[in-house]
């Protein structure tokens, strides 16, 4: 009876020994379980898919007049009148300054009478000539005198006309350097006249989009002086050769419309309308987990976050276009991304 009893006690120690070590394990195994809930990070992801983006070029730049001058004087003296002031209009030839001509002018005839006098001497050599009165060096030297006086009659007739400066083309004056007195000579500064009747927007367009315009389009401007106002221009000149931020110089021309008239040095906004939408895989702006020139995101694979290495192309409206290395249908990390790490294991939100 003793030895049954102790059997008994035995086997429900062995009983509770076993359940105790079953719970055991059971709780290690939640314990292990929680752990591995509790290492994963919680993210939101984005579906890559492709989207309808507006491939439209519009860059900033400055208007400018179709013509600028500087005019100069050629001559030296006293000036004696100015006919214009800042501001005016002027046309090509329209006389802007006299200088002080009365030396010039006595010059000037002298040399014609010097002239006159050359072409009558050879007209009458010629007649002895023909008579045979003088000899073939008489009326070479008297051909040569002529010649002389020619080209000295020409040079004192330009020397006088130099004494009043005239505008070599038509536009606007937009600087005056001198006034009644002053004593100018050749090289000196007589005014600023600018054409506008035409104007030029030049712009610098990035090299991944130079190719794809072509001279002769069409091109939008708009400006903050006429808001709501669209103007058209076209592209006139594309540079083959870019600058050292890697853009190319091009320029749009347009007439200046009475209506909305532009000045000199305003800022346009130049829309290129040649360039379409079309279809891109993009992604947020805000999954870029590093510089925009070396974009880097991550995508969920199986529960698993892999950094991964893309290449970015145009920015729009807080999105970036993806010309490589991701494929439409990944899940991008759009949230919690910067608790991240390669490989780390997420729970999607």
């Amino acid at each position: 009876m003793k030895k049954i009893k102790v059997t008994l006690s035995l086997a429900v120690m062995g009983a509770i020994i076993v359940a105790v070590l079953f719970m055991n394990k059971a709780s290690r195994e939640s314990q292990v379980e929680k752990s591995v809930t509790t290492d994963k990070i919680t993210v939101s992801v984005e579906q890559a898919q492709e989207e309808t983006i507006s491939d439209e070029l519009s860059i900033i730049g400055t208007v400018q007049s179709n013509n600028d001058v500087v005019v100069v004087s050629e001559t030296q003296g006293r000036t004696l009148k100015v006919f214009f002031k800042t501001g005016d209009y002027v046309r090509e030839g329209t006389p802007l300054a006299q200088v002080d001509d009365e030396l010039k002018k006595a010059a000037y005839m002298t040399a014609k009478v010097n002239y006159e006098k050359a072409k009558k001497d050879l007209q009458r050599m010629e007649a002895l000539f023909k008579e045979k009165n003088i000899s073939d060096s008489d009326l070479e030297n008297a051909r040569l005198g002529a010649t002389a006086a020619e080209a000295q009659f020409i040079a004192a007739q330009r020397t006088l006309n130099d004494t009043k400066i005239k505008a070599p083309i038509s536009g606007i004056i937009a600087d005056k350097f001198i006034n009644p007195g002053t004593m100018v000579a050749p090289g000196t500064q007589i005014a600023n006249i600018i054409d506008i009747s035409r104007l030029k927007v030049k712009v610098n367009v990035p090299e991944r989009d130079v190719f794809r315009l072509k001279t002769g389009e069409t091109a939008i401007l708009t400006t903050d002086v006429y808001p709501g106002t669209e103007l058209k221009g076209k592209i006139e000149t594309i540079s083959s050769k870019s600058d050292n931020a890697h853009t190319y110089p091009v320029e749009v021309v347009l007439p200046n419309n009475s209506r909305t008239p532009l000045k000199a040095g305003m800022f346009a906004q130049v829309r290129f309308t040649s360039i379409t939408n079309r279809q891109a895989l993009t992604i947020q702006r805000g999954a870029i987990v590093t510089s925009i020139k070396n974009p880097k995101i991550y995508v969920v694979e199986n529960g698993v976050a892999k950094l991964r290495d893309i290449i970015a192309g145009k920015e729009t409206n807080r999105r970036v276009e993806v010309l490589g290395g991701l494929r439409q249908g990944e899940s991008v990390v759009v949230s919690g991304q910067n608790n991240l790490s390669d490989n780390a294991r997420v729970t999607i939100n």
